[in-house]
């Protein structure tokens, strides 16, 4: 079962389920719990609910209205398409939690005692990584940064985690960075990391009970220019150094996030040095049992 938001023409924003790969609107069921993702998230820290068994509930009384695949396309005012999950949660990413993600980092940095430092000390690498609008879904343009030399994808298991930070569910992440001006500096973290649309999330949040092995997915990433591939790799969520209690603990000291938020996981897909990405390439990425997520690239706009 996955949650998702789409767009309706001619402005509308639904929440909607898809199962078996139809998609069922639950912003027309007039419940105030399902009409977004902020009231969900609230809904669901509250005691007792059982996040499914509510959503299966209410598509009982729903007839499919479209095919997931006839709203997995690139955005277009005249026609539905997906949005990002996100409607008022910030994003948060975790760094330097793979190994491979400790060594490439180690070696591209004037500093690489930070970065082993990192891997091995008992509080993980947390950041703010955007907000609601400088998030794309699934389909739409993610940007790079005219300033830098290396710009990267990096594919994500992310985290759903409601305002208990009790975790809902997961979806494709892509952290996107400029590696050459962190490792320039690793003060330059945040311009590295945050910059319009240099995150993507979607296609849906997949909820956590129906995923029945979350430690050991497997991730890929492949990029395209035109019809080369330039780019291919994969890694297995079993990599991953620290667990996601590990993570969510130290994300919610001296925090709160009343609407929710979403916490990306780290990266172990790291392209070989000098690899960068142009404007017109397209990003795939893709984590076993929750879909595919794509997005062209483009340069931020200015102005």
């Amino acid at each position: 079962m996955q949650i998702c938001r789409f767009y309706l023409p001619p402005g509308e924003v639904r929440l909607g389920a898809i199962q078996d790969g139809m998609v069922y609107d639950l912003t027309s069921t007039g419940h105030e719990e399902l009409i977004s993702m902020e009231a969900l998230f609230r809904f669901s820290a509250r005691p007792g609910v059982d996040l499914l068994k509510r959503v299966k509930e209410a598509l009982e009384a729903l007839p499919p209205i479209y095919s997931f695949s006839h709203l997995d396309v690139a955005p277009d005012p005249s026609r539905p398409h997906l949005l990002s999950p996100v409607d008022s949660q910030e994003i948060w990413a975790a760094g330097v939690t793979y190994l491979r993600s400790q060594q490439a980092r180690s070696g591209e940095s004037t500093a690489p005692s930070v970065y082993d430092m990192l891997y091995d000390a008992e509080r993980p690498e947390l950041f703010l990584k955007a907000t609601p609008d400088r998030v794309a879904g699934a389909n739409d343009y993610i940007c790079i940064r005219s300033d830098a030399k290396s710009n990267s994808p990096e594919p994500e298991l992310t985290l759903a985690l409601n305002p208990k930070l009790d975790l809902l569910g997961f979806l494709v992440g892509n952290d996107m960075g400029a590696r050459d001006i962190e490792a320039e500096n690793p003060m330059y973290l945040p311009q590295a990391k945050v910059f319009y649309r240099s995150c993507a999330l979607g296609p849906a949040i997949t909820l956590a009970q129906t995923v029945e092995n979350s430690s050991d997915l497997n991730i890929s990433c492949v990029v395209r220019r035109g019809l080369e591939v330039i780019f291919q790799g994969e890694v297995s969520t079993s990599r991953l150094k620290r667990s996601f209690r590990e993570l969510i603990s130290f994300l919610g000291r001296d925090n709160r996030f009343p609407n929710g938020v979403f916490l990306m996981t780290g990266t172990g897909i790291i392209p070989p040095e000098g690899f960068t990405l142009l404007e017109g390439d397209l990003v795939e990425i893709s984590i076993e049992g929750l879909g595919t997520l794509r997005n062209p690239v483009c340069y931020v706009p200015q102005g």
